[in-house]
């Protein structure tokens, strides 16, 4: 292969966390670079493609994004959709400390029951634009990320934008790393 040949990647990534902590927000603000006020559930799954260039190896990389319902209903259907998984962000909003709580012991248990040991995972705290409401201070995320061994941690807004392109950005570097991209 020569210098200028492009390479190209296809990453499999889950966005997960508990109902209503923003994750189709992340996604919509990444895809889309808009916000929508009105709160629908995902109801099982949404797929939603992205490509990126990483132009310090000459990369594409196709991005099939899994929206994964955070109710407990769909909790039965939910190890079909992790297979061939690479990544995931692991989402709780910085307001519920429950769904702080429900990262380790429930959306991290089952990425690692249903995902290669290889996959590589980011904890993300959501909605910090509602400072005020916060429940969960931003240590006790850093401190989560260290203990449950995740490749980084960042709080995110859906509804600023703040973060949200560099939250996916690190964890797609992160699998490229995984994957003998990037030292």
């Amino acid at each position: 292969m020569t210098s200028d040949e492009i390479k190209e990647f296809v990453f499999k990534i889950v966005v997960l966390g508990g109902a209503a902590v923003g994750k189709t927000s992340l996604i919509n603000n990444y895809i889309e670079h808009a916000f929508k006020e009105d709160y629908k559930p995902t109801l099982g799954a949404n797929i939603i493609r992205k490509d990126v260039f990483v132009d310090e190896i000459n990369a594409k990389c196709r991005l099939i994004l899994w929206d994964l319902a955070g109710q407990e209903k769909y909790r039965v259907v939910r190890s079909l959709y992790f297979q061939g998984c690479v990544g995931a962000l692991l989402v709780y909003d910085v307001t519920r400390h429950g769904t702080f709580n429900d990262i380790k012991e429930l959306w991290l248990k089952d990425f690692k029951k249903y995902v290669k040991k290889e996959g590589t995972y980011i904890l993300i705290g959501n909605k910090i634009d509602l400072e005020d409401q916060r429940a969960v201070p931003k240590e006790e995320g850093s401190q989560l990320a260290e203990e449950i061994k995740a490749s980084g941690f960042i709080e995110t807004s859906a509804k600023t934008n703040e973060n949200v392109n560099l939250a996916f950005k690190n964890l797609v570097y992160q699998i490229l790393r995984n994957h003998g991209e990037f030292n």
